[in-house]
């Protein structure tokens, strides 16, 4: 069983700087896919970015050259910087881990980006 403690949301001024981290524990196996999530009050989840366990990164079009998904492989703790905050990066930010063909998730961090 896999589970993932984000931490890092908060309230930060439109221009500003966030650092989220997600720690993962339990069995973790060398291939796999991390990700970060967001899905904002009445909207559906949405990818962020993901980051695989060879170091290829995909990220959203709408966060391309403002944030950046990182790994610290020691312990598989991913990051993500986001820098350039915009109100409409307002949401529940979330983890995700993809290994096995399964998809493990932690409970979310509020992001609140204020105009």
């Amino acid at each position: 069983q896999v589970q993932l403690v984000e931490d890092g949301g908060g309230l930060v001024p439109a221009g500003g700087s966030l650092r989220l981290s997600c720690a993962p524990s339990g069995s973790i196996f060398s291939i796999n896919v991390m990700g970060w999530y967001r899905q904002a009050p009445g909207k559906q989840r949405e990818l962020v970015a993901s980051l695989t366990s060879s170091g290829r990164t995909n990220y959203a079009d709408f966060v391309k050259g403002r944030f950046t998904i990182s790994r610290a492989n020691a312990k598989n703790t991913v990051f993500l910087q986001m820098n350039s905050l915009k109100p409409e990066d307002t949401a529940v930010y979330y983890c995700s881990l993809s290994q096995l063909g399964r998809d493990s998730w932690g409970k979310g961090t509020l992001v609140t980006v204020s105009s």
